[in-house]
């Protein structure tokens, strides 16, 4: 029987394909969330307002969200032809490069502004934060940050951002990953050969990416 009889017989009896909830089957939520934060969130329009009102200032608010995703290669050994009983040898090392794209939607436009840099860490972090600050001056920025590994919390922004710490393990709140590093993923070439192709393959696709 033809796998696409099996999937019409399920649909006709009103089976739908769904991603499967990775939460433990007792409904519980993981032990690293916090369901206060969760539910301030809901909130959204009313923290907005509050931080708005704190802040002394005159020019156009921009609600941001960040996030990063990493490129690069990983080398391995491919298979290939050879006559019975032999096994090809070979000499192989394995190589993982990687270099990590950092981006940021506007929330209202949905425009895009990225940058690539080395790492993930407290230091290349703010680096990507005041090239938007640089290229948006005019604009009083509320970053959405999500707090992977500890960084929203150790950033000074500069003068013209606010940060705004999403809840951890909230997956149905406003998904910073929409800032376009999925997306270049989408659009990056799945095999290269150097290193060194990677970076500009992927300054390309964010570069496609930005004049969307």
């Amino acid at each position: 029987m033809a796998l696409s009889s099996v999937y019409n017989l399920l649909r006709r009896h009103g089976w739908r394909k769904r991603a499967p909830d990775t939460r433990p089957l007792s409904g519980k939520r993981p032990p690293q969330s916090d369901p206060a934060a969760q539910d301030a969130w809901k909130k959204l329009p009313e923290i907005l307002a509050d931080l708005i009102h704190a802040w002394p200032d005159t020019h156009p608010v921009k609600p941001m969200f960040q996030d990063e995703a990493r490129f690069g290669r990983i080398n391995d050994v491919r298979r290939c032809w050879a006559p019975k009983p032999v096994r090809p040898l070979c000499r192989a090392m394995l190589t993982h490069e990687y270099t990590y794209a950092y981006g940021e939607v506007d929330g209202v436009s949905g425009k895009l502004d990225s940058l690539i840099l080395p790492h993930v860490n407290t230091e290349c972090m703010p680096l990507f934060l005041d090239a938007v600050g640089v290229r948006h001056p005019a604009c009083r920025i509320i970053m959405g940050l999500d707090g992977a590994g500890g960084l929203a919390g150790a950033l000074n922004p500069p003068h013209n951002m606010k940060r705004l710490t999403l809840p951890p393990y909230a997956p149905n709140s406003i998904r910073s990953n929409l800032s376009g590093t999925s997306r270049a993923r989408n659009s990056f070439p799945l095999r290269l050969r150097f290193y060194c192709r990677a970076g500009s393959a992927l300054q390309i696709s964010l570069l496609a990416l930005e004049t969307d």
